[in-house]
């Protein structure tokens, strides 16, 4: 019997929630996969800084180099209780981006997807929507402006001021490309290169990378799209998109986009892949205004258990079990609160966890 270590990082707020029902998953695929999952809980996030002082504390980083891939729930505060925690602790600055850079997980590939049956939790009208969206968002994650030199003071005026620096180079630019060409090739083959080359130099020289990268993948079409274009695209006719391409700030903002287009966050799970490691987690954030009340959707956190067996575990079989449960809870008339509409039968957090469970058991 295989085994596969886990490092499970709940998070904030809604996370040791939704956390529970990924682990409920992980039990159920156990029986069905013939398979073990040992999994190691440690704190990340606001909730290790309250506890240790540490966002990233020394023994989560242990558990995490330890595991065979990560599994992160959502990180964040309110912004009374961030307001609270010196600014280089705070979640996303003192945990996630230093994870994002211990590990290199350079790509980071977010499905926008919603079939047929599920279409009317889109906000889009049906004709745009139409047999559904299906689309692959990779994002650069540990470039740009995000890892730049950064800098705050006083000028000689007394003035306050910050700078932060967009910084990329060709090898950090060709190997996302790579990922994506490679995607590309393997659905439709048509790949959109989101940039903003009539403003940002570094757009310049992500294009002219791009040019060269794309002559070992003759197969596949490129298609140039400037990114506030792309938003409006998503939008108007979002079904034109199969594998879009972009730089970390462009990919934070678009895949909200994309979760919007879908009718939630709480539908995009996420893969964040290094050379040698790659953690999962949902896209959207803590909510710690319904943290506790048992109402947070757990798709996003259950889908990214499901990346996680076919990316790090290669086990393609048990990965589609998880979508198709997922997607049958859905279409046995049950929703959570988000995606409440009329004649759906509600669950709360842990009813979801639990359906999805009795078809994977089915």
């Amino acid at each position: 019997m295989k085994k596969y270590k886990i490092a499970l990082l709940p998070g904030d707020g809604i996370g040791p929630e939704i956390a529970q029902e990924a682990r409920k998953v992980l039990a159920a695929i156990e029986v069905r996969g013939q398979m073990e999952f040992e999994c190691a809980e440690a704190a990340f996030g606001g909730a290790a800084y309250m506890q240790t002082g540490r966002a990233f504390p020394e023994q989560t980083m242990e558990i995490c180099d330890a595991a065979d891939a990560i599994l992160k729930g959502p990180i964040g505060l309110s912004k009374e209780e961030a307001d609270q925690i010196p600014i280089d602790e705070q979640p996303e600055r003192g945990a996630l981006l230093p994870m994002r850079r211990r590990y290199d997980t350079f790509a980071n590939y977010r499905p926008v997807y919603l079939p047929k049956g599920l279409a009317h939790f889109s906000p889009l009208k049906a004709e745009v929507v139409g047999d559904g969206i299906d689309l692959l968002m990779i994002r650069e994650l540990v470039g740009g402006l995000y890892f730049g030199h950064k800098e705050r003071g006083k000028d000689d005026a007394g003035r306050r001021y910050v700078r932060e620096t967009l910084e990329y180079d060709e090898v950090q630019i060709a190997r996302i490309l790579h990922v994506a060409f490679g995607e590309a090739q393997k659905r439709k083959r048509v790949l959109h290169n989101v940039h903003k080359s009539n403003v940002l130099l570094s757009s310049v020289l992500w294009n002219q990378v791009l040019e060269e990268v794309a002559g070992e993948y003759p197969q596949v079409e490129v298609r140039h799209i400037i990114v506030d274009a792309a938003a409006t695209a998503l939008c108007l006719d979002p079904r034109q998109f199969d594998v879009m391409v972009m730089e970390n700030m462009m990919g934070d903002i678009l895949s909200d986009l994309g979760g919007g287009i879908l009718g939630s966050l709480g539908l995009m799970p996420s893969a964040c892949v290094g050379p040698d490691k790659a953690y999962y987690e949902p896209a959207h954030g803590s909510a710690p205004d319904i943290a506790g009340r048992g109402i947070a959707n757990p798709y996003s956190m259950i889908g990214s258990v499901a990346l996680m067996l076919e990316t790090s575990f290669g086990r393609v079989e048990e990965a589609r079990a998880v979508w198709s449960a997922l997607e049958g809870v859905f279409a046995d008339g049950y929703a959570t609160a988000d995606l409440a509409v009329e004649g759906a039968t509600v669950l709360d957090t842990a009813g979801f966890g639990d359906k999805v469970v009795e078809r994977l058991r089915a």
